[in-house]
């Protein structure tokens, strides 16, 4: 089974960050990962698409977020991002912003990785992603913070919404979503602590962090593809078959 690290955030500035950041998880021996640069990716140099290359035994996708203000500023951001070739994010405490970004097709994920935004999960919103076939995003990141009240209140809002999600069958992912290099986890680390911690069945966690995951790589690919009418249903030109 391919387990992912859905969320990297990485620093396009501090190349160094990046290479340290790469090649930990290498060490960890994560092998595919779903890089987010917090600059934009629109600022990615060819020179440093190359230096990224390099590390060739882990494999490398992207992904962007959005944090709208509000529903003008989504429709703003959806419009300057629509040639990207990656994952779509959308985060936001407003729930206006949640239900647009679950009815957009251009949106992948309507992330609650924030342990403020955790809170305002709905089950409208898993509702549409569930009809656009779209994905609720969870992140273990803020169970590592000191703060023992703050941990302990972020675990009670995170469990509430995955028992939540699994209940609605919701489609949704799990990933680390780390700062701190020295808190990277293997995912299946991670699939351990939302089995025991968070009280999932055991290949409900396993999928969050794997089949769940190329799900929504296949999703993306397949909205950049005009041949493609809906999940299952490819139009096949004449000359392809």
């Amino acid at each position: 089974m391919s387990y992912f690290e859905s969320r990297l955030r990485l620093n396009l500035r501090n190349f160094e960050d990046i290479q340290q950041k790469l090649n930990f998880c290498k060490d960890l021996g994560i092998k595919n990962l779903i890089l987010e640069f917090e600059n934009g990716v629109k600022n990615i140099t060819q020179e440093l698409k190359e230096k990224i290359s390099k590390f060739s035994t882990i494999k490398l996708y992207c992904r962007t977020t959005i944090r709208p203000k509000n529903l003008d500023d989504l429709k703003i951001r959806l419009k300057q991002a629509k040639n990207f070739s990656g994952i779509t994010s959308v985060e936001s405490p407003d729930r206006k912003v949640q239900i647009q970004a679950a009815k957009d097709s251009r949106v992948d994920i309507v992330s609650y990785s924030d342990e403020h935004i955790i809170k305002t999960i709905t089950p409208g919103v898993i509702s549409l992603t569930k009809q656009n076939n779209s994905f609720i995003e969870f992140s273990l990141g803020p169970i590592m913070v000191k703060n023992k009240a703050i941990q302990s209140r972020f675990l009670r809002s995170l469990y509430r919404a995955l028992q939540l999600a699994m209940q609605l069958n919701a489609n949704y992912i799990i990933n680390g979503n780390f700062d701190d290099i020295f808190k990277l986890r293997h995912p299946r680390a991670l699939v351990s602590i939302s089995h025991t911690l968070l009280g999932m069945p055991l290949l409900n966690a396993k999928k969050a962090f794997s089949e769940n995951v190329i799900t929504l790589i296949n999703r993306a690919r397949m909205r950049r593809d005009n041949n493609f009418i809906e999940p299952g249903v490819k139009l096949i030109r004449r000359g392809d078959a």
